[in-house]
């Protein structure tokens, strides 16, 4: 979105002093020895902008104080003065060095949004500023705003989205064969799945495991195989392929009713193709990965709910480098042709996890999309967000989620994991902030188990007892399933539920009668709230 004039700052600019520049300069320092100048639209817009850059950082600046543990939101609209180029917002702190919190694709004629957030990690003072590594543009900014948060306030919003989003409220009404209301019947209400995708990757060793197996399907009701259904597994060798893991694996799946994702078709990283598969010219290659396309996909198809088409092809490109700039484009296309029911991910790393990674932020992320889409009628694409985590910034987090959700499209948690000592915490709020997001599609863990440890993060032990991040994930599948019910219908022989989506069984008795009715419903977002399911008994 490039509007003509920005709009007005979010939250009147939180704790930004003058942040639509109605009183000139005041609050605004110049930062890195550059030079700023008030400015004025023809429709009388006050802005600020720089003049005569010469280093990236050179440009306007504020000082404020950040407090310990507050989750702070930010935002700015930015416009350059010609082309279009990427404008970042930095925080400078005493403490913890220089923070990146956002990033924009400024243009010249119109004015972008860039939106962004910070997690306090000390108190102390700060100072944010934009950086911008063409330093021929001019940087101009308008309606600029920081926002802070208690965790109290930020979990609150995350439980008002929670049930909002991921609930719906059902009304049941009992009635007597002439369609009269049952006041004082029994209403029973029992979930029997959760209506929300959540899952973790699993490995061959679960194939010959059976307390393996027990721990994973008591819980999970979808899977990504770590390995075994990526090219370099299935052909290691040119015209030696090998799917037997995978397809005890899906068989494995399709029995405990465990959807499965496709992961993945080609993997875009030079490091992740087979050498055999480098070595091939042009045209060899080009049919290879036809082959490619045509075996793992007609093999699975109908079988996989979705499909990791070109994974991490937006920090990667070896298949553009060999075949062309619109590779991946095509790779797409032939994928609708193959799976027309399947969704096709984007799959990649650190738009949620890292802000610093300018190569993939939701800006960018979703340029790829939309070259990817643009190039033909590709109605089932779908954003893949890994989130391999270090230390996790969810005001971060959130920004990019917010950003992406502007592709309407299905966005899911694809690979979560964390890479450090407090896993159990930072697991639970990265969770937490995904499913509480109403873009948020489905959630995956990257927590395949093996015997000798897992790729960065295991949820048990070797004997299937609960780590410390496997209680976070028992804590949460209870949090987000609706307890049964046992009630008794009003005078007008209602009752009314809030329930998690999900699938149900409802069983109902009245006291005049011996029988009882029983039903299977499910509740999705398609529902409507407050509609009345009339149940005869």
């Amino acid at each position: 979105q490039c509007l003509a004039e920005p709009p007005r700052p979010q939250y009147g600019g939180g704790i930004v002093r003058n942040p639509e520049f109605n009183d000139g300069l005041k609050g605004w320092s110049v930062f890195g020895y550059g030079q700023i100048a008030e400015r004025t639209s023809d429709t009388g817009n006050r802005f600020l902008a720089t003049d005569r850059r010469s280093l990236p950082h050179q440009s306007m600046s504020q000082k404020v104080y950040l407090q310990r543990g507050m989750l702070y939101t930010f935002s700015a609209w930015l416009q350059v003065d010609q082309g279009n180029t990427t404008v970042t917002a930095i925080f400078k702190t005493a403490k913890d060095g220089f923070v990146h919190v956002g990033a924009v694709e400024a243009r010249s004629g119109c004015w972008s949004m860039l939106k962004g957030g910070l997690t306090a990690k000390t108190s102390g003072p700060a100072e944010f500023y934009f950086q911008c590594e063409n330093t021929s543009v001019e940087i101009r900014v308008d309606s600029v705003s920081l926002q802070p948060f208690t965790k109290d306030q930020w979990r609150a919003h995350q439980a008002e989205s929670i049930s909002k989003v991921r609930k719906k409220t059902v009304a049941i009404k009992a009635v007597d064969a002439n369609g009269h209301a049952l006041p004082g019947a029994s209403v029973s209400i029992q979930q029997k799945r959760s209506g929300f995708p959540f899952g973790c990757a699993i490995a061959n060793t679960i194939l010959e495991n059976s307390a393996y197996q027990s721990w994973f399907t008591s819980r999970f009701t979808v899977t990504t195989f770590e390995n075994e259904m990526k090219w370099y597994a299935n052909e290691q060798e040119k015209g030696k392929e090998q799917y037997a893991d995978a397809d005890a694996m899906l068989a494995f799946a399709k029995q405990h009713g465990i959807a499965v994702r496709g992961h993945n078709v080609v993997w875009n990283d030079p490091q992740d193709v087979q050498s055999w598969v480098k070595s091939l010219p042009t045209q060899q290659l080009r049919e290879a990965v036809n082959r490619r396309f045509n075996s793992v996909m007609k093999r699975y198809r109908g079988r996989v709910i979705a499909w990791d088409v070109v994974n991490e092809n937006v920090h990667f490109s070896y298949y553009e480098s060999q075949l062309g700039q619109n590779a991946s484009s095509v790779f797409y296309q032939q994928a609708h042709q193959l799976d027309r029911n399947a969704l096709m991910f984007l799959n990649d790393y650190n738009t949620l996890e890292a802000p610093v990674d300018v190569n993939v932020t939701a800006e960018k992320y979703l340029r790829r999309l939309w070259q990817i889409q643009s190039f033909g009628n590709l109605p089932r694409m779908a954003i893949g967000l890994e989130g391999h985590f270090d230390t996790p910034d969810i005001s971060y987090m959130r920004s990019a989620l917010d950003k992406l959700a502007g592709a309407k499209v299905p966005i899911w948690l694809t690979e979560v994991d964390v890479g450090h000592a407090n896993q159990a915490k930072d697991l639970e709020d990265i969770l937490t902030e995904a499913y509480s997001h109403p873009a948020v599609q489905g959630i995956v863990i990257w927590g395949a188990w093996h015997p000798q440890g897992c790729w960065r993060m295991c949820l048990t032990d070797n004997n299937f007892k609960n780590l410390p991040t496997g209680d976070v994930v028992d804590k949460l599948i209870f949090e987000w399933r609706s307890d049964n019910v046992a009630a008794t219908t009003d005078a007008d022989g209602l009752h009314r539920a809030e329930l998690f989506h999900g699938e149900y069984k409802i069983t109902i008795k009245h006291p005049s009668s011996n029988s009882s009715s029983m039903l299977n419903l499910t509740v999705d977002s398609a529902s409507q709230n407050h509609n009345v399911l009339r149940v005869m008994v």
